[in-house]
């Protein structure tokens, strides 16, 4: 396993530990973080100061919680994959449904993402594990069309800066990093597979300025650079065993980590975790649908 050697500090970024952080995103609205912790169903925000995440909001919004994408307005909160379908999260906390009953049985919304023509993007995960979930767009109406079935575990999910390019992790049964050419319409082709990833299950993936794919590695303590046609570039290895997903908030990559199922965790596993690298990213697409308007909330 070929990689480079340049010299990486990983520091513990948070204060807070948490059972299975996943699914960070930079808000190009305001600079800020959010992410979620999985074994709670808490949305979570915070801001970077002086090197640490300061946490600035928590808002349980599901049993089950997947991924989060900001709004594109300022001030407009954020979509959350939640249960089975997804809900808006306001800034002033509250939680209102957008779609539901899309997954079905015992199935949940995992990871996902907005593309760059502002529609979120999420895939499901199935109880017991086998192929049978999808990937789902949800445009701005929240309308869901199936675009994959036959999916296990849906996790990693980006999109190249064109929208022309899907790169997307079914972590299980392959473990392999794939590809798809998406369509102006959202319909997906021309699938094919950019590289198995060995020693771990692959789980979340962001995108550098330089189209290089970062994907944290579950079990194997590491965070790797891929080349789009499949060449590792680069291996970090990290302090806390499983790392579930990135992102590149400029050029900080921002891990966000589990201690849920380990029997001695470190002062690491559970923390959020970061690392200057010397290609930065850019914020997370905004899903470009309209919040809804709730009695007595600041969007009434």
């Amino acid at each position: 396993m070929s990689r480079s050697t340049p010299s990486r500090t990983v520091e513990i970024i948070s204060a807070e530990r948490y059972v299975q952080a996943e699914s960070p995103r930079w808000d190009g609205r305001d600079g800020g973080l959010g992410w979620i912790d999985m074994a709670t169903g808490s949305f979570h925000r915070g801001r970077l100061d002086g090197g640490m995440v300061a946490p600035t909001s928590a808002v349980v919004a599901g049993r089950q919680i997947g991924a989060p994408v900001p709004l594109e307005a300022p001030g407009a909160g954020w979509a959350v994959a939640v249960d089975q379908g997804f809900v808006h999260v306001g800034d002033d906390g509250v939680v209102s449904p957008i779609a539901v009953d899309v997954a079905a049985g015992d199935d949940y919304m995992n990871d996902g993402g907005a593309d760059p023509l502002g529609r979120f993007w999420v895939g499901s995960q199935s109880m017991p594990r086998d192929p049978h979930c999808s990937l789902w767009s949800f445009d701005a109406d929240g309308v869901a069309t199936e675009r994959l079935g036959g999916v296990t575990v849906s996790n990693g999910l980006a999109f190249d800066r064109t929208g022309e390019t899907l790169y997307y992790i079914d972590t299980l049964p392959h473990r392999s990093i794939e590809a798809f050419d998406v369509a102006p319409d959202g319909t997906l082709g021309n699938r094919r597979t950019v590289c198995r990833v060995e020693g771990g299950n692959p789980d979340g993936l962001a995108i550098d300025a330089e189209g290089m794919l970062w994907v944290a590695v579950w079990d194997a303590a590491e965070v790797r650079r891929y080349s789009p046609s499949g060449v590792l570039v680069e291996a970090i290895e990290l302090p806390s065993k499983r790392p579930t997903a990135v992102a590149l908030v400029d050029r900080l990559l921002v891990i966000t980590t589990a201690s849920i199922g380990l029997s001695d965790p470190t002062d690491a596993d559970g923390a959020l975790l970061g690392v200057e690298v010397e290609v930065g990213g850019a914020p997370a697409f905004p899903w470009r649908g309209v919040p809804p308007r709730v009695p007595g909330s600041a969007l009434a």
